[in-house]
């Protein structure tokens, strides 16, 4: 099997067992649980950097006012992003956060149409139409559209819109955005401590390991993606992604019981029916734009 799939199916994997994650922390605050995580990140961010003698590219973006300006907006919006999932995840809402991540490749369409002039084809034009009925349909049903769903979907859109204008790796990135964010964090995190309002004093052993191993667990899947995204084709990236969200619509539904009637099985048809129609055109096109041998086989 291609290792690039082993490593993108492994990161999409890691990230769809996150419900599961976030749920052994109950115990602590979403504010308090985002900021362990910024702060275990850095350290753990810090000595992988520091083993592999990584720091030249730092000093050069910090001189640069425009990308730092821009790494500070990614910044906002990945914490933003984490600490919606997190509460929602913890105020048993695992099903509606999902929706934000089947959501989240139409809004990148959007995005790189408002933004960066892409033109939609017609395909994925229909695309976006189905799932903006599914989204009409379930805000009808639900009385109020799924802010949650579209607040996950348009954060990590927005976040991924400013990564993709900014010159730096996933690892760089990641560890830059972080260190803007671990003083607030750290700050913060502090401020309970002087106060004795820390969870993490007053948690168990086990809660505070997993508190500690929000590093690795942020970091580790953000790395493999990386490593399989080099060596398999967008296209096949793009489908296997659908392994995050649809992990987590599972755990929701059979390990934590959250409600999922026909009245939300219609919206979320109709959004897997876009997703649907978008993948299969994106693979129909790179099919037609893949340079052929003479044989008629795809040139690898």
């Amino acid at each position: 099997m291609n290792p690039g799939v082993v490593y993108a199916f492994s990161a999409f994997a890691i990230w769809g067992l996150f419900p599961l994650y976030f749920k052994a922390l109950h115990s602590i605050g979403a504010v308090e649980m985002l900021t362990h995580r910024m702060a275990w990140s850095m350290v753990f961010l810090f000595i992988v950097l520091t083993v592999r003698r990584q720091w030249s590219w730092l000093w050069p973006v910090m001189r640069n006012r425009q990308q730092l300006v821009r790494f500070i907006a990614s910044a906002v919006l990945l914490s933003t992003n984490w600490g919606i999932y997190i509460w929602a995840v913890n105020d048993g809402r695992i099903v509606e956060a999902s929706l934000g991540y089947f959501i989240n490749p139409l809004i990148n369409v959007l995005f790189g149409m408002a933004f960066l002039h892409e033109r939609l084809r017609p395909l994925q034009w229909v695309s976006v139409a189905i799932a903006g009925a599914g989204v009409a349909w379930l805000t009808w049903v639900n009385g109020a559209p799924p802010w949650i769903s579209l607040a996950l979907a348009l954060t990590f859109g927005g976040y991924g819109l400013l990564r993709k204008t900014a010159h730096l790796g996933a690892l760089e990135g990641l560890t830059l955005e972080t260190m803007l964010l671990c003083p607030l964090a750290a700050a913060y995190l502090l401020f309970l401590g002087i106060h004795g309002t820390s969870g993490f004093g007053h948690a168990s052993v086990g809660v505070q390991i997993l508190l500690v191993a929000a590093g690795p667990i942020t970091a580790i899947p953000l790395l493999l993606f990386a490593a399989g995204a080099r060596r398999i084709p967008l296209s096949m990236l793009g489908l296997i992604q659908y392994i995050t969200p649809t992990l987590q619509l599972l755990i929701g539904v059979i390990v934590y019981g959250e409600p999922f009637g026909h009245d939300r099985l219609i919206g979320y048809g109709a959004i897997w029916a876009a997703l649907a129609v978008y993948s299969m055109e994106g693979i129909w096109r790179s099919r037609l734009t893949t340079p052929r041998s003479p044989s008629g086989a795809d040139v690898r």
